[in-house]
Parts: C-alpha cells; structure tokens; sequence
C-alpha cells in the first residue's frame, strides 16, 4: 500500500516567535520497515514550550534540532508496519516520531501505550514528559513535606497543574500562579490549588504575603522573568527553587532576563536547581507506576487541551503555548485511532 507522509523541517532559526518561514513543509514517500524497525502512524503530537529551545543553536541539554531536519516532537501513533519483535502490526506506541504523519523507527526509546489504563493523549501529558517533570522535578528536586507551602508559575500548564495536584496529595499548602480569571478559579475549583494568583490582574508580590504569609517553602518555576524574581523576594527558611523552565523569555530577542534577588537564597539559606527530565530516564518506569495509580483513584486530573486538526496546524498550534492560550497539556491530534 502506498502512503505519503507530510512532514515539518526546520528551515530557519526563529528570531523571536517562530513564524511560517521558519519552517519547510515536506511530502515524501513512506518508507518500509527493514529487518528491526517498525512504522508509526502518528496520531497525537505533543506540543511543549522546550521545543522553541531546541530549535536554537547553541549548547543546550540536548542537541538543537538542525536546519533541514524533522521538528523534534513527542507523540503517540499506531504501529502498522513492523518487522521488529518487540512491536506488533496494532500496538499503540509512545516516542520521539517528530512532526510528521509517519516515523520509522528502531524502537529505542518507543514504549507501548494501553488506551485501556488511560487515553492515549494521556501518554504525552500525565504519563509522558510532563508528567515525569513534575513528579521528579518536585519530589526529588523540591522535597516537600506535608504542611509546607508549594508555589507554581504556568500553574495552569501541562507541568504546573500536575506539580499542584501532587503538592496536594503529599499535604502541602499549594498557590499556583498563571493568567487569566478562568484559568486561575480552575486551579482552585477543578484542581484544588488553596489559591491561584492572576499574574495579569493582581499584584503577585502583595498576593503572595497574603497566600503564603510564612514565605514560600518549594518554588516551581516554569516562567522565570519577573515571576521568579518576585518569588525570590519570599522565600521560607531552607526554601528549595526548582527551575524547571522560562516560557516568559523563550521568544526574547534580548538577552534573557536573569534574577536580580537572587540574594534572597543567601539570606533564606535556601537553594536553586535546574531540572531535566531526560536525567531520570531510568525511573520514568517509577513515576508512570505512581501517576497511573493516583489517576485511577481520582487523586490526580489529567488536564487536556487536545487540538483537532492536521499536521498542516502544527506552526499555528504551536503558538498557542506563547500565547498563553492552552490550558493544561496542548496535543494536536492529526490522525483518528482506530
């Protein structure tokens, strides 16, 4: 059976927010698989902030995707082709596929998604990335303990909602913050978030002596720029900041912004460490076990904001997230399951 595939190439590095020409839409003929590979139909593509990371050159903690190659992208597609004995004609799959509608793959790196234990858009959010950011990012970089206050940038986010909910499972107090009326009274109403600060109405400092009177015991700070800074200013005691991510200065075209109190971890005897997923690549198997549990016990919602369309949408979506204008995990869905 002949098959086209519809992929997106980076053709240019962005300067500021990505636009059209920054991109090569390509049509090839789909491959077959040789001994060892299989083929992936992509049905979800998930749509994160790091990818306007990764399309810039430079050292980074992963390779920049390169001029001329496929768009870097997590996804989620159906096997229909394989001569590889670890996949089957059928199975659902989760991996690195790219941006396009087919990838053939050796399976390094593809693990089996079940529709019966969550739907698969699932596996790109809560059991995929974000998921894995959230859970290692706050248990193991931010230590919570019961009774402490947690607070969380882009709260309402594919990370940020899941790092509430967990804060709030283990006992913590949980502010998040992120823009807008709706997305905030979801934090508290949906999620049970103690309270959401609107970083576009209210003034985040202020809110913060109210929400967080004793200082802020665990920051994770998905935004940077004048959030991070304004946190800083209220740090607890042995307050620990995880930086997991900085949407606010991603698209700058001036140098990023760092943080001026940055003091205040002297002060506080507290501490700042970077987050990256990919390190706890061999316990991904940990937190996917855990999540899975709380969501099938209804202790944590998985927060979805699914885009039908086709690969031809993808530049557009992808701008939604700069935008402010996904809630929860943003997937575009190019392809029906079954």
């Amino acid at each position: 059976m002949s098959r086209t595939n519809h992929q997106y190439r980076l053709a240019a590095r962005p300067v500021g927010l990505p636009r059209t020409t920054d991109w090569d839409q390509v049509e090839e003929p789909v491959g077959e698989p040789a001994d060892g590979q299989l083929l992936v139909q992509v049905i979800y593509l998930s749509l994160d902030p790091a990818m306007r990371g990764w399309m810039n050159a430079g050292k980074s903690y992963i390779p920049p995707v390169e001029i001329g190659e496929v768009m870097r992208a997590g996804a989620v597609g159906r096997v229909v082709a394989s001569r590889h004995d670890g996949f089957a004609v059928g199975d659902y799959v989760s991996g690195g596929f790219g941006v396009q509608e087919y990838c053939l793959s050796d399976g390094r790196g593809v693990t089996k998604a079940d529709p019966a234990l969550a739907p698969l858009s699932v596996y790109l959010g809560t059991l995929g990335m974000p998921g894995m950011t959230a859970y290692f990012g706050l248990i193991d970089i931010g230590r919570p303990e019961p009774g402490q206050t947690v607070v969380v940038s882009g709260a309402a986010g594919a990370v940020g909602s899941l790092v509430g909910q967990i804060a709030k499972i283990i006992g913590c107090r949980v502010v998040g913050i992120a823009g807008g009326e709706s997305k905030c009274r979801m934090l508290v109403d949906e999620l049970g978030f103690d309270a959401a600060i609107d970083y576009k109405s209210q003034d985040v400092k202020k809110e913060l002596r109210e929400h967080a009177p004793d200082g802020v015991d665990v920051y994770f700070d998905n935004v940077g720029g004048d959030i991070l800074d304004t946190v800083l200013t209220r740090l607890a005691r042995g307050a620990r900041v995880v930086i997991c991510g900085a949407i606010s200065q991603y698209n700058n075209v001036e140098p990023v912004k760092g943080p001026a109190n940055y003091m205040s971890l002297l002060v506080n005897r507290a501490s700042m460490t970077g987050m990256v997923v990919f390190d706890y690549a061999d316990r991904y198997a940990e937190g996917v076990a855990q999540l899975a549990e709380w969501l099938a016990a209804g202790r944590l919602q998985a927060v979805q904001d699914v885009v039908e369309g086709g690969v031809q949408d993808f530049p557009e979506t992808l701008l939604r997230l700069f935008r402010g204008e996904n809630t929860g995990k943003l997937v575009l869905k190019i392809a029906d399951e079954a």
